[in-house]
């Protein structure tokens, strides 16, 4: 059975969005703040993380926000290991699936969800996709939240914890600190 793991960067204040649009552009590019040595280490946490992964699962926003960046050609263990882990694309929409062993989970998501779970022995990591994070926390989806904490309050942006129904219990499960600055809290939900 395959666990969902939520994997975000989130700003102190809870923003997961990297480039809100602000009117006067003072939020654009936070994740870009960080120093080149915690900017390192995040890539490394990053990389063994998708190493440990048997599956990405993403919204079509984040998906195209990875292609856009050139993901799909990039070089190195990083990237040579998103390109062979079996991609899962919620959306309605997508039509151009630029990145190969990408599928695209059309219909009911929190069933094509539901199913992918059966159908993976291991951690299906989630990468960005705001509303799908908001969908797999709403429907009780969601096994495990790793939340790489950037030392920035921004006061504004779309937030990691949007509303939800009811009380969504979780349990402190590790922390460790990536470089100096950025420290990755874990939780795992209590059901």
């Amino acid at each position: 059975m395959g666990r969902i793991v939520i994997s975000e960067n989130v700003s102190l204040d809870g923003v997961i969005e990297i480039a809100p649009e602000g009117a006067d552009g003072r939020f654009g590019g936070w994740f870009d703040w960080m120093r080149d040595e915690d900017r390192a280490a995040w890539a490394q946490a990053e990389a063994e993380e998708a190493m440990g992964a048997e599956a990405l699962l993403m919204g079509r926003r984040s998906y195209e926000y990875f292609i856009a960046r050139g993901w799909p050609t990039r070089s190195g263990p990083w990237a040579d290991r998103l390109r062979s882990l079996p991609k899962h694309v919620v959306s309605s929409t997508l039509q151009d699936l630029g990145w190969e062993n990408t599928t695209v989970l059309g219909g009911d998501p929190v069933h094509e969800i539901s199913t992918l779970k059966e159908k993976v022995d291991g951690d299906i990591v989630v990468y960005a996709s705001g509303r799908l994070v908001h969908a797999l926390i709403e429907h009780d989806l969601a096994d495990e939240l790793r939340l790489l904490v950037f030392p920035f309050v921004l006061g504004a942006g779309e937030r990691l914890f949007g509303g939800t129904s009811g009380k969504r219990p979780m349990r402190l499960a590790g922390t460790r600190m990536v470089g100096d600055g950025l420290p990755l809290l874990t939780y795992e939900a209590v059901r």
